[in-house]
């Protein structure tokens, strides 16, 4: 099973791809699509076809996406919501499931705690997947957002006594 995990933004989006083998999750692949175009409906695109290619290249069987904080700023919100649209109609358009979850959903799954530093979710990031290179903060937060939906599925497959998911559904 692979998992894709995404941090959607409109100048720069991490992806963090991750494998579940004998039920542990282990590094593939992690980077950033980062965006060129000055023009909004050409931003998208680029959010698009950037995540087309990474679908393409790795095939993952499962994805999930960070959800839209509200800020204070609403230009922001509203920008950082066309990204996340614009990956998730990629996500959609390769027939793959979207599971979302909260910045704190994903800082309480990887750090233990819902208000965790940028720096100490990039630290347990690199400790649970072993890795001994250093992650770009955005690559960081996709892979943090995969292991989230790895540790929720885990935790849904226990709660329920199934063995294993297909497509979202609990066997």
């Amino acid at each position: 099973m692979k998992i894709l995990g995404i941090d959607p933004g409109s100048i720069i989006t991490g992806f963090g791809l991750i494998e579940i083998r004998n039920k542990q999750p282990h590094y593939v692949a992690s980077g950033a699509i980062r965006i060129k175009a000055h023009e909004p409906y050409l931003k998208l695109k680029e959010i698009y076809q950037g995540l087309s290619e990474i679908i393409l290249q790795y095939h993952p069987n499962t994805t999930a996406i960070e959800q839209t904080f509200m800020n204070k700023n609403a230009a922001s919100a509203l920008k950082l919501g066309q990204a996340r649209g614009a990956a998730m109609v990629a996500l959609a358009m390769h027939d793959l499931e979207v599971a979302e979850y909260s910045a704190k959903q994903v800082k309480q799954a990887v750090v233990g705690y819902g208000a965790a530093a940028k720096d100490q979710v990039a630290h347990m990031v690199k400790t649970l997947l072993k890795l001994k290179h250093a992650l770009q903060t955005d690559a960081a937060d996709a892979l943090a957002v995969a292991l989230c939906h790895f540790h929720t599925q885990q935790s849904l497959l226990y709660l329920h006594g199934a063995t294993k998911t297909v497509r979202g559904r609990l066997l």
